[in-house]
Protein backbone atom coordinates (compact mmCIF):
# COMPACT_ATOMS: atom_id res chain seq x y z
CA UNK A 1 0.00 0.00 0.00
CA UNK A 2 1.41 3.44 -0.72
CA UNK A 3 2.13 5.76 1.78
CA UNK A 4 0.18 9.16 2.09
CA UNK A 5 2.66 11.95 0.95
CA UNK A 6 5.24 10.54 -1.42
CA UNK A 7 8.36 13.15 -2.32
CA UNK A 8 9.66 12.91 -5.54
CA UNK A 9 11.91 15.21 -7.84
CA UNK A 10 9.71 14.44 -10.44
CA UNK A 11 6.06 13.17 -10.67
CA UNK A 12 4.99 12.12 -14.48
CA UNK A 13 1.45 11.99 -15.43
CA UNK A 14 0.47 9.27 -18.20
CA UNK A 15 2.11 6.46 -18.38
CA UNK A 16 2.48 6.38 -22.37
CA UNK A 17 5.65 5.86 -24.60
CA UNK A 18 6.27 9.31 -24.08
CA UNK A 19 5.96 9.15 -20.07
CA UNK A 20 8.03 6.22 -20.21
CA UNK A 21 10.32 8.39 -22.83
CA UNK A 22 10.75 10.97 -20.08
CA UNK A 23 11.16 8.39 -17.47
CA UNK A 24 14.09 6.83 -18.85
CA UNK A 25 15.82 10.31 -19.32
CA UNK A 26 14.85 10.90 -15.97
CA UNK A 27 17.08 7.92 -14.87
CA UNK A 28 20.14 8.86 -16.94
CA UNK A 29 20.42 12.52 -14.71
CA UNK A 30 19.52 10.57 -11.31
CA UNK A 31 16.12 12.17 -10.54
CA UNK A 32 14.25 10.45 -8.38
CA UNK A 33 10.56 10.95 -10.45
CA UNK A 34 7.23 7.88 -10.92
CA UNK A 35 5.09 8.03 -13.18
CA UNK A 36 1.18 7.78 -12.54
CA UNK A 37 -1.25 6.03 -15.09
CA UNK A 38 -4.88 6.45 -14.90
CA UNK A 39 -5.29 2.60 -16.51
CA UNK A 40 -2.93 -0.16 -17.62
CA UNK A 41 0.33 0.35 -18.83
CA UNK A 42 0.56 2.62 -22.39
CA UNK A 43 -3.14 2.50 -22.00
CA UNK A 44 -4.18 4.56 -24.87
CA UNK A 45 -2.59 2.32 -27.04
CA UNK A 46 -3.95 -1.11 -25.17
CA UNK A 47 -7.53 0.51 -26.60
CA UNK A 48 -6.95 0.59 -30.01
CA UNK A 49 -8.41 -1.36 -32.33
CA UNK A 50 -6.91 -4.67 -32.39
CA UNK A 51 -5.48 -5.38 -35.42
CA UNK A 52 -4.22 -1.72 -36.13
CA UNK A 53 -0.85 -1.06 -37.74
CA UNK A 54 0.93 1.92 -37.18
CA UNK A 55 1.33 4.28 -39.94
CA UNK A 56 5.49 4.82 -38.81
CA UNK A 57 8.31 2.28 -39.09
CA UNK A 58 9.81 0.24 -35.38
CA UNK A 59 12.67 2.33 -35.45
CA UNK A 60 10.64 5.72 -35.36
CA UNK A 61 9.43 4.16 -32.45
CA UNK A 62 12.13 3.30 -30.05
CA UNK A 63 12.92 4.91 -27.01
CA UNK A 64 16.44 5.10 -25.75
CA UNK A 65 17.56 3.56 -29.09
CA UNK A 66 16.23 0.46 -27.43
CA UNK A 67 16.18 -1.30 -30.60
CA UNK A 68 12.19 -2.48 -31.40
CA UNK A 69 11.62 -5.48 -34.08
CA UNK A 70 9.17 -6.06 -35.89
CA UNK A 71 8.13 -8.74 -38.32
CA UNK A 72 6.65 -6.03 -40.94
CA UNK A 73 8.24 -3.04 -42.10
CA UNK A 74 5.57 -1.22 -40.04
CA UNK A 75 4.78 -2.92 -36.24
CA UNK A 76 1.15 -3.82 -35.49
CA UNK A 77 -0.22 -3.08 -32.10
CA UNK A 78 0.43 -6.25 -30.09
CA UNK A 79 4.48 -5.84 -31.02
CA UNK A 80 3.96 -2.08 -29.71
CA UNK A 81 2.58 -3.08 -26.50
CA UNK A 82 5.16 -6.17 -26.12
CA UNK A 83 8.20 -3.08 -26.90
CA UNK A 84 7.00 -1.05 -24.25
CA UNK A 85 6.12 -3.29 -21.61
CA UNK A 86 9.94 -4.81 -22.06
CA UNK A 87 11.01 -1.86 -21.84
CA UNK A 88 9.46 -1.07 -18.60
CA UNK A 89 9.88 -3.89 -16.97
CA UNK A 90 13.50 -4.56 -17.82
CA UNK A 91 14.26 -0.72 -16.44
CA UNK A 92 12.35 -1.23 -13.71
CA UNK A 93 10.28 1.96 -14.51
CA UNK A 94 8.53 3.39 -11.37
CA UNK A 95 5.43 3.43 -12.49
CA UNK A 96 1.91 3.17 -10.33
CA UNK A 97 -0.81 2.07 -12.82
CA UNK A 98 -4.42 2.21 -12.27
CA UNK A 99 -4.23 5.32 -10.53
CA UNK A 100 -5.78 8.39 -11.62
CA UNK A 101 -4.35 12.38 -11.08
CA UNK A 102 -7.22 14.46 -9.79
CA UNK A 103 -5.53 17.62 -9.26
CA UNK A 104 -2.26 19.75 -9.53
CA UNK A 105 -2.04 21.97 -6.66
CA UNK A 106 0.94 24.88 -6.15
CA UNK A 107 2.58 23.42 -2.47
CA UNK A 108 2.58 26.07 0.13
CA UNK A 109 6.78 25.96 0.45
CA UNK A 110 7.88 24.70 -2.96
CA UNK A 111 6.62 23.12 -6.38
CA UNK A 112 3.54 21.22 -6.29
CA UNK A 113 1.31 18.95 -4.89
CA UNK A 114 -0.19 16.08 -7.23
CA UNK A 115 -3.28 14.33 -5.73
CA UNK A 116 -4.31 10.47 -6.62
CA UNK A 117 -7.22 8.34 -6.33
CA UNK A 118 -4.89 6.61 -4.50
CA UNK A 119 -2.10 9.03 -2.70
CA UNK A 120 -0.86 12.54 -2.91
CA UNK A 121 2.84 13.38 -4.16
CA UNK A 122 4.87 16.27 -3.42
CA UNK A 123 7.30 17.00 -6.54
CA UNK A 124 9.37 20.13 -7.50
CA UNK A 125 8.50 19.48 -11.02
CA UNK A 126 5.75 17.87 -13.28
CA UNK A 127 5.39 16.71 -16.78
CA UNK A 128 1.87 16.16 -18.23
CA UNK A 129 2.22 13.61 -20.62
CA UNK A 130 -1.39 12.44 -21.07
CA UNK A 131 -2.07 12.33 -25.06
CA UNK A 132 -5.75 12.67 -26.03
CA UNK A 133 -7.64 9.46 -26.64
CA UNK A 134 -9.79 9.90 -23.46
CA UNK A 135 -12.17 12.03 -24.66
CA UNK A 136 -14.56 11.79 -28.01
CA UNK A 137 -15.36 14.59 -30.13
CA UNK A 138 -18.79 14.12 -29.85
CA UNK A 139 -21.21 15.05 -32.54
CA UNK A 140 -24.11 16.49 -30.26
CA UNK A 141 -27.25 14.48 -32.10
CA UNK A 142 -30.41 13.22 -30.36
CA UNK A 143 -29.11 9.37 -29.79
CA UNK A 144 -26.20 9.83 -29.53
CA UNK A 145 -26.38 8.34 -26.64
CA UNK A 146 -28.13 4.43 -27.82
CA UNK A 147 -26.43 1.92 -26.87
CA UNK A 148 -25.66 0.76 -30.18
CA UNK A 149 -23.64 4.08 -30.45
CA UNK A 150 -19.95 3.92 -30.02
CA UNK A 151 -16.91 6.23 -30.51
CA UNK A 152 -14.21 3.56 -30.39
CA UNK A 153 -13.80 0.79 -32.68
CA UNK A 154 -12.21 -2.67 -31.27
CA UNK A 155 -12.85 -6.07 -33.45
CA UNK A 156 -14.49 -5.94 -36.63
CA UNK A 157 -16.23 -9.91 -35.42
CA UNK A 158 -18.56 -7.67 -33.51
CA UNK A 159 -20.26 -5.98 -36.71
CA UNK A 160 -20.35 -9.30 -38.78
CA UNK A 161 -23.44 -9.65 -40.69
CA UNK A 162 -24.90 -5.93 -39.10
CA UNK A 163 -25.61 -2.80 -40.65
CA UNK A 164 -22.97 -0.48 -39.16
CA UNK A 165 -22.55 3.26 -40.43
CA UNK A 166 -19.11 4.63 -39.88
CA UNK A 167 -18.79 8.77 -39.48
CA UNK A 168 -15.27 10.19 -40.49
CA UNK A 169 -12.83 9.62 -42.92
CA UNK A 170 -9.51 9.32 -41.03
CA UNK A 171 -7.14 6.46 -40.82
CA UNK A 172 -9.37 5.23 -37.65
CA UNK A 173 -12.47 5.27 -39.88
CA UNK A 174 -11.20 4.05 -43.27
CA UNK A 175 -9.86 0.94 -41.56
CA UNK A 176 -12.74 0.16 -39.46
CA UNK A 177 -14.89 0.39 -42.72
CA UNK A 178 -12.49 -2.01 -44.39
CA UNK A 179 -12.02 -4.40 -41.63
CA UNK A 180 -15.95 -5.04 -40.79
CA UNK A 181 -16.91 -5.09 -44.46
CA UNK A 182 -14.19 -8.05 -45.37
CA UNK A 183 -15.59 -9.95 -41.81
CA UNK A 184 -19.24 -9.62 -43.59
CA UNK A 185 -20.70 -6.33 -42.45
CA UNK A 186 -22.96 -4.03 -44.15
CA UNK A 187 -21.03 -0.99 -44.06
CA UNK A 188 -21.78 2.85 -44.86
CA UNK A 189 -19.26 5.68 -44.35
CA UNK A 190 -20.61 9.33 -43.98
CA UNK A 191 -18.07 11.53 -44.76
CA UNK A 192 -18.67 15.26 -44.19
CA UNK A 193 -15.90 16.14 -46.23
CA UNK A 194 -16.34 15.71 -50.52
CA UNK A 195 -13.39 13.03 -50.43
CA UNK A 196 -11.73 10.52 -48.15
CA UNK A 197 -8.79 12.61 -46.41
CA UNK A 198 -5.47 12.73 -47.96
CA UNK A 199 -3.68 11.62 -44.58
CA UNK A 200 -5.14 8.57 -44.83
CA UNK A 201 -2.27 5.92 -44.69
CA UNK A 202 -0.74 5.64 -48.08
CA UNK A 203 -1.26 2.07 -48.86
CA UNK A 204 -4.54 2.47 -47.29
CA UNK A 205 -6.02 4.44 -49.20
CA UNK A 206 -6.52 3.48 -52.60
CA UNK A 207 -8.45 0.21 -50.76
CA UNK A 208 -11.09 2.19 -49.71
CA UNK A 209 -11.72 4.37 -52.85
CA UNK A 210 -11.42 1.28 -54.78
CA UNK A 211 -13.91 -0.29 -52.08
CA UNK A 212 -16.52 2.43 -52.37
CA UNK A 213 -16.32 3.20 -56.45
CA UNK A 214 -17.20 -0.62 -56.62
CA UNK A 215 -19.78 -0.31 -54.13
CA UNK A 216 -18.60 -2.82 -51.66
CA UNK A 217 -19.08 -0.09 -49.23
CA UNK A 218 -21.59 2.62 -49.57
CA UNK A 219 -20.46 6.19 -49.04
CA UNK A 220 -21.97 9.16 -48.36
CA UNK A 221 -20.16 12.65 -48.86
CA UNK A 222 -20.87 16.23 -47.69
CA UNK A 223 -22.71 14.40 -45.24
CA UNK A 224 -23.15 14.32 -41.88
CA UNK A 225 -25.50 12.99 -39.27
CA UNK A 226 -28.77 14.62 -38.35
CA UNK A 227 -30.15 12.17 -35.87
CA UNK A 228 -29.41 8.43 -34.67
CA UNK A 229 -32.60 6.19 -33.93
CA UNK A 230 -33.17 2.53 -32.70
CA UNK A 231 -33.17 1.35 -36.07
CA UNK A 232 -31.87 4.05 -38.41
CA UNK A 233 -30.03 6.89 -38.91
CA UNK A 234 -31.11 10.01 -40.54
CA UNK A 235 -28.18 11.82 -42.23
CA UNK A 236 -28.20 15.63 -44.19
CA UNK A 237 -26.71 15.31 -47.83
CA UNK A 238 -26.46 17.46 -50.63
CA UNK A 239 -29.77 16.08 -52.14
CA UNK A 240 -31.54 16.41 -48.84
CA UNK A 241 -32.42 13.79 -45.90
CA UNK A 242 -31.85 10.21 -45.95
CA UNK A 243 -32.80 7.54 -43.76
CA UNK A 244 -30.25 4.62 -43.45
CA UNK A 245 -31.48 0.88 -41.93
CA UNK A 246 -28.96 0.39 -39.48
CA UNK A 247 -27.62 -1.63 -36.09
CA UNK A 248 -24.73 0.02 -35.38
CA UNK A 249 -23.21 3.80 -35.16
CA UNK A 250 -19.69 3.72 -34.76
CA UNK A 251 -18.92 7.89 -34.71
CA UNK A 252 -14.98 7.70 -35.15
CA UNK A 253 -14.79 12.01 -35.35
CA UNK A 254 -11.58 12.04 -33.51
CA UNK A 255 -10.85 12.87 -30.05
CA UNK A 256 -9.49 15.90 -28.24
CA UNK A 257 -6.95 16.40 -24.93
CA UNK A 258 -8.49 16.79 -21.41
CA UNK A 259 -8.32 20.75 -21.68
CA UNK A 260 -10.47 21.62 -18.33
CA UNK A 261 -7.12 19.47 -16.56
CA UNK A 262 -4.89 21.98 -18.01
CA UNK A 263 -7.33 24.36 -17.61
CA UNK A 264 -7.71 24.00 -13.66
CA UNK A 265 -4.19 23.84 -12.93
CA UNK A 266 -4.21 27.42 -14.09
CA UNK A 267 -2.19 26.57 -17.99
CA UNK A 268 -3.22 28.92 -20.13
CA UNK A 269 -4.47 27.66 -24.12
CA UNK A 270 -5.17 29.51 -27.19
CA UNK A 271 -8.41 31.43 -27.63
CA UNK A 272 -7.87 30.86 -31.58
CA UNK A 273 -10.25 27.73 -31.55
CA UNK A 274 -7.33 25.31 -31.53
CA UNK A 275 -6.39 25.46 -27.81
CA UNK A 276 -2.70 25.10 -27.77
CA UNK A 277 -1.26 25.11 -24.31
CA UNK A 278 0.83 27.51 -23.28
CA UNK A 279 4.73 26.51 -23.23
CA UNK A 280 8.50 27.35 -24.02
CA UNK A 281 9.33 25.35 -27.01
CA UNK A 282 12.88 25.24 -26.20
CA UNK A 283 12.22 23.86 -22.27
CA UNK A 284 9.18 22.42 -22.75
CA UNK A 285 7.87 24.25 -19.73
CA UNK A 286 4.06 26.07 -19.39
CA UNK A 287 3.24 29.14 -17.92
CA UNK A 288 3.34 27.51 -14.70
CA UNK A 289 6.89 27.30 -13.19
CA UNK A 290 7.92 23.53 -12.44
CA UNK A 291 5.18 22.43 -14.96
CA UNK A 292 5.92 20.83 -18.47
CA UNK A 293 4.22 18.94 -21.30
CA UNK A 294 5.27 16.50 -23.91
CA UNK A 295 3.71 14.43 -26.76
CA UNK A 296 0.60 14.87 -28.36
CA UNK A 297 -0.60 17.27 -25.50
CA UNK A 298 1.01 20.30 -26.91
CA UNK A 299 -0.60 20.21 -30.07
CA UNK A 300 -4.33 21.32 -28.61
CA UNK A 301 -7.21 20.25 -31.08
CA UNK A 302 -4.41 19.51 -33.75
CA UNK A 303 -4.05 16.35 -32.26
CA UNK A 304 -2.19 15.17 -35.79
CA UNK A 305 1.01 17.53 -35.59
CA UNK A 306 2.42 15.27 -32.68
CA UNK A 307 3.15 11.35 -32.53
CA UNK A 308 5.84 9.32 -30.40
CA UNK A 309 8.42 9.62 -33.57
CA UNK A 310 8.52 13.68 -33.59
CA UNK A 311 7.84 14.38 -29.43
CA UNK A 312 10.11 12.01 -28.34
CA UNK A 313 12.68 14.83 -27.93
CA UNK A 314 10.64 16.03 -25.18
CA UNK A 315 11.95 14.14 -23.04
CA UNK A 316 15.24 15.19 -23.38
CA UNK A 317 14.48 19.05 -24.18
CA UNK A 318 12.69 18.68 -20.43
CA UNK A 319 15.48 16.56 -18.59
CA UNK A 320 18.02 19.13 -19.85
CA UNK A 321 15.82 22.10 -18.25
CA UNK A 322 15.72 20.20 -15.13
CA UNK A 323 19.01 18.63 -15.05
CA UNK A 324 20.40 22.58 -14.98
Amino acid sequence: MQTPNENYELVIIGGGPIGIACALEAEKKGISYVILEKGCLVNSLYHYPTNMTFFSTSEKLELNNIPFISNNPKPEKREALEYYRRITVANKINIHLFEKVTAVEPNIDSGHIVKTTKSEYHTSKVIIATGFYDIPNYLGVPGEDLPKVSHYYNDPHYYATQKTIVVGASNSAVDAALEIYRKGGDVTMIVRKPEIGERVKYWVRPDIVNRIEEGSIKAYFNAGIKEIRTKEVVIDTDEGEVSIPNDFALLLTGYRPNFGFLQDIGIHLSEDGRKIPEYDPETMETNIPGIYLAGVICGGTETHKWFIENSRVHAKMIMNDIGK
